[in-house]
């Protein structure tokens, strides 16, 4: 049980990696997908610490993602929107792929709301 549950969060974090290295390659032109793991798993980190806010937790989590992201990579506040916006939908791509065809029912951990 505690192994499937290791290798459901490894697998659940490469997958938000994937979807910011997909967004940090398309709009900032960086390539390196290590780099994009450890946003996804700070980004976690720093979505779960405000999240729980009553009534604004949600959106200062927001911006607290976008801001780990423009702090991981180059181009100011509007580009890391945009890459957070295009790794949204390359993980909500990217789970479509794996849990319809694969069935494997994961998310994407570091991807606020895949």
């Amino acid at each position: 049980m505690v192994l499937g549950s290791i290798v459901s969060f490894v697998v659940a974090l490469l997958v938000g990696g994937l979807a910011i290295y997909v967004g940090a390659r398309v709009i900032a032109d960086v390539d390196d997908y290590s780099h994009a793991v450890i946003t996804a798993l700070i980004g976690a980190v720093a979505w779960a610490l405000v999240s729980w806010v009553p009534l604004i937790g949600p959106l200062v989590a927001l911006v607290v993602w976008i801001g780990v992201i423009n702090w991981r990579y180059p181009g100011g506040w509007g580009q890391a929107a945009v890459i957070g916006l295009v790794a949204w939908v390359a993980a909500l791509v990217i789970l479509i792929v794996l849990n319809g065809l694969l069935s494997l029912g994961i998310g994407a951990f570091g991807v606020p709301g895949a």
